[in-house]
């Protein structure tokens, strides 16, 4: 009788020992689950983050088009001097930096994408941009009232309003050949102005038919 319940005593020892083991393990395996969730959680929490602010500046950190002007060089020849498009920051956005904006520009002599310069194509002779001849292939110019600006001033924020100008000789606009190589009347081009943020503002550039007078700004 004492030896059956002894040995009784023993085996159920056994049982309680066993259900500690298991008992243990599932707190370690709920905890280790429970870490892999909280990180994977922080992970999808920092993501949406990113995502949510790359979505809002998508939206506000964008370039408005003002207006789209152009010069008339020869109304005999119905050609442009220049091209400008007045541009100022969307309501809300931070300062956009135009020297870091690309422009993807399609016209009547292809397609190019233009990148900012503030000095001449010579590069022998560099510096400052005094004229729109002297905007090389491939780029556009930023101006603000009648003078051209450098890089570091090239930066948009609630009060300024600057000009993007482009070389009407050079491609994709003109042909760069003389008389009848530059962007005239009833030529038409698209831009697509790219932000550093990557938002996107585009318009359509269209000149008039026919020029009246030399050094005249007509509407596009």
């Amino acid at each position: 009788m004492f030896e059956f319940i002894t040995n009784n005593d023993e085996d159920r020892g056994q049982v309680g020992i066993g259900t500690l083991i298991v008992f243990i393990a599932m707190v370690l395996v709920a905890a280790i689950a429970a870490g892999v969730l909280i990180n994977t959680a922080g992970f999808l929490q920092s993501q949406a983050e990113a995502t949510g602010q790359e979505s809002t500046d998508l939206v506000s950190e964008r370039i408005d088009v003002t207006s789209t002007v152009g010069i008339v060089n020869n109304s005999t020849d119905g050609t442009l001097s220049e091209i400008r498009v007045g541009v100022a920051g969307a309501a809300g956005a931070d300062q956009i930096d135009l020297s870091s904006a690309t422009i993807q520009a399609v016209g009547p002599n292809g397609q190019e994408n233009l990148i900012f310069t503030d000095s001449t194509s010579n590069v022998t002779n560099t510096g400052n941009l005094s004229d729109v001849d002297n905007i090389p292939e491939g780029t556009f110019a930023v101006r603000s009232g009648g003078s051209f600006v450098n890089e570091s001033d090239a930066v948009l924020n609630d009060e300024d309003r600057f000009t993007i100008v482009f070389n009407p000789e050079t491609q994709p606009f003109g042909t760069g050949t003389g008389t009848g190589g530059f962007f005239g009347e009833g030529d038409q081009s698209s831009l697509d102005i790219v932000s550093p943020s990557g938002a996107t503002t585009s318009v359509d550039l269209r000149a008039p038919d026919l020029f009246n007078e030399d050094g005249e700004a007509v509407r596009l």
